[in-house]
């Protein structure tokens, strides 16, 4: 034998060793006898650097170091879950789901919801190519080197899999893992770690890879995106990982009616205590994938999968202040400052009031011993007083009249939860609310300007609204405190990158009270430019699709304020994009304005997701469900007859995706 052959044979033996380990849990050798395989082929490897292979099981001990987790994006995009806590939510959803499919029979695919680190992991040739955390759901950091320590992630697959492909999961510690690292701490003289889920994601972002190797983390894979994977449903996919060489959880179930999802749900809910990792509920998806394809998104969330969560924990706490806090749109929220309280492995001061009625509808008062929660929310909140502790003479919450930061009397608008400081060009917190959403990831994205700085400079004097960002000098930054000529000169020229970021995300970082991101882009893409959109009545921007009376108001409202006029004309003179690119203009068209399409079936030159962004970007609507105001009905390969029959009954045109693409 070679010794490029006896390299080549340890590594496959010491892979095959890992999966039985680490994913099967079935060893079929001693720790001995595979640290003496691993120790022969460290030796080889050093002795020959020629035949260097970067999935080679050596790897897996880590010792590279990264600086800077760089930025990536995600090529499909993560997307959270939905939550439900009855049987009634389900079959809420299940009506929702059969209102878009039609009258055919639904199966689910359920699975555990682990507690952890989401990540997404790319494969190529078989290879693992990168690991990428969910982030904000469109971007996330590179963190692939220490990955690659996690034994039970496969760095060669094995197998039929697709040449390229992501692969979601989350990276978990053990409850038995985690326990013995909190026993070397405190042995140690440390501070222990709080819980698991914590401690797993901190651990991607350690610098240090042979540190992370040393952790005993697991990752649990459940979700395989990309394109011709030639899987038809979920379970079938679990199953494909799982002969890849990931590891995902045997416990699934393939359940046919919402009976069986709750028989699953309700076992689960009492012996997940016997598991060796934390679930915080159990995720049902439709089982089919051309059904997924065909439910689609929301802004949010995938129309085919709900997160159902078991009952939360809950806790008793002595509430002994509430304060108020003023959001960037001037919203006021009141907050309950507890007596320091451990609740789902994490120390409780704070909890959510959410508004003045919830304060009344509970009698909340300061003083009163409450019981908290943490359910499918991540601020905990307050959900009952214990009134046999209430103190004597205890008085009922008088809600504030007037704003905590700059005294302004508050307004509460009919119909509207919160009450408001309508300061919003002399508030303090307001206004450099305003510059903190202006900077942040999703809108201008200025690297090296975090919120603290964003105080600084308001304090300093040196801005008072987001458009002085644009004449700030490196002079006047670097006397600031914590600010060297490096980290001035980033911030300066990070201000300067901004000025390429794309209309659609500078109208989201304008700030317009309910515009999110989803309302920017459909707004940058009715309007094409700013100009457009602040000559635009209420009846004129009701008209655009999904944009109702409220924000049409609010958008109507923003540009009638001289102020915000003004700040917007500063901007464009120093060379903002307020208006479409002429790329994105090129592909925009009114051919179907007025036209509402469904879409439906398996298309055989584009596909479904690109169709409907054709239809968007000629001025269509896209719309999940057949009715009266149906344009057209766009039907690919093994449509549901459902749809094909109710289009039929209402006088709907069936349209092929050659006729589609004709129209355009």
């Amino acid at each position: 034998m070679t010794i490029q052959q006896k390299i080549t044979s340890l590594r496959d033996e010491l892979r095959e060793h890992n999966h039985n380990y680490y994913v099967l849990d079935n060893p079929t050798i001693s720790d001995y006898e595979f640290d003496v395989k691993l120790k022969e082929l460290q030796k080889l490897e050093e002795e020959n650097p020629e035949f260097y292979d970067e999935t080679s099981p050596t790897l897996r001990v880590g010792g590279a170091v990264t600086k800077n987790f760089e930025t990536i994006q995600h090529e499909h995009r993560m997307y959270s879950l939905d939550n439900s806590y009855s049987k009634d939510d389900l079959e809420d959803w299940e009506k929702r789901i059969q209102r878009i499919l039609g009258d055919v029979p639904v199966e689910y695919t359920c699975e555990l919801k682990y507690d952890g680190a989401s990540i997404s992991l790319t494969y190529e040739d078989g290879k693992l190519v990168r690991a990428v955390t969910r982030g904000d759901g469109y971007q996330g950091d590179d963190v692939t080197t220490n990955i690659k320590t996690i034994k039970s992630v496969p760095l060669q697959l094995k197998g039929d899999y697709p040449p390229k492909f992501d692969i979601r999961g989350e990276i978990i510690l053990t409850l038995e893992g985690f326990a013995k690292m909190n026993q070397e701490r405190i042995a140690n003289g440390e501070e222990p770690y709080m819980n698991p889920r914590n401690t797993a994601s901190g651990s991607l972002k350690l610098q240090d890879s042979a540190l992370v190797a040393e952790r005993p983390l697991e990752c649990l894979l459940y979700s395989i995106v990309g394109k011709n994977l030639e899987i038809t449903s979920q379970f079938e996919m679990l199953d494909k990982a799982r002969s890849w060489g990931f590891k995902v959880p045997t416990v699934a179930k393939h359940c046919k009616t919402t009976n069986e999802v709750m028989q699953f749900v309700e076992h689960w809910d009492v012996h997940r205590h016997d598991l060796p990792y934390e679930t915080d509920g159990v995720v049902i998806k439709v089982n089919s994938l051309r059904y997924q394809e065909e439910l689609g998104y929301t802004a949010k969330a995938p129309r085919w999968a709900m997160a159902y969560k078991f009952k939360a924990e809950q806790v008793s706490t002595v509430l002994n202040e509430i304060t108020y806090q003023v959001g960037r749109t001037g919203a006021i929220t009141p907050v309950a400052n507890l007596e320091p309280v451990l609740l789902a492995g994490t120390t409780v001061k704070r909890a959510s009031l959410h508004n003045a009625d919830q304060i009344e509808k509970l009698d909340i008062r300061e003083g009163d011993t409450v019981f908290v929660e943490k359910g499918g929310e991540i601020i905990p909140k307050i959900i009952a007083v214990d009134l046999g502790k209430r103190p004597e003479g205890s008085h009922p919450t008088q809600y504030i009249q007037h704003c905590p930061e700059c005294e302004t009397e508050l307004i509460r608008k009919e119909g509207e939860a919160q009450h408001f400081c309508p300061n919003d060009t002399g508030c303090p917190t307001q206004i450099t609310g305003r510059i903190q959403h202006f900077i942040s990831r999703k809108a201008m994205d200025i690297e090296g300007m975090g919120s603290e700085t964003v105080e600084l400079l308001f304090k300093e004097g040196l801005i008072a609204n987001y458009a002085d960002l644009y004449v700030l000098t490196k002079e006047q930054v670097m006397p600031l405190e914590r600010m060297a000529e490096k980290s001035a000169e980033n911030l300066v020229n990070g201000v300067e990158a901004s000025k390429t970021i794309p209309f659609e995300r500078v109208l989201f970082a304008l700030g317009i009270r309910y515009v999110g991101e989803t309302v920017a882009k459909k707004l940058a893409k009715a309007y094409k430019n700013i100009d457009a959109l602040k000559a635009a009545s209420e009846e004129e921007l009701v008209s655009v699709d999904e944009i109702g009376g409220r924000i049409a108001e609010s958008v109507v409202q923003f540009f009638a304020n001289p102020t915000n006029v003004k700040i917007v004309e500063r901007l464009k003179s120093y060379g903002l994009q307020f208006s479409l690119s002429e790329e994105q203009l090129e592909n925009q068209s009114d051919k179907l304005k007025g036209q509402t399409f469904v879409v439906s079936g398996v298309f055989e030159t584009i596909g479904r997701t690109e169709l409907k962004k054709l239809i968007e970007d000629n001025g269509g609507k896209v719309s999940s469900s057949i009715s009266s105001k149906t344009s057209f009905l766009v039907a690919g390969a093994n449509m549901g007859p459902s749809k094909k029959t109710k289009a039929e009954g209402l006088g709907v045109p069936i349209i092929s995706e050659q006729e589609f693409l004709k129209m355009l």
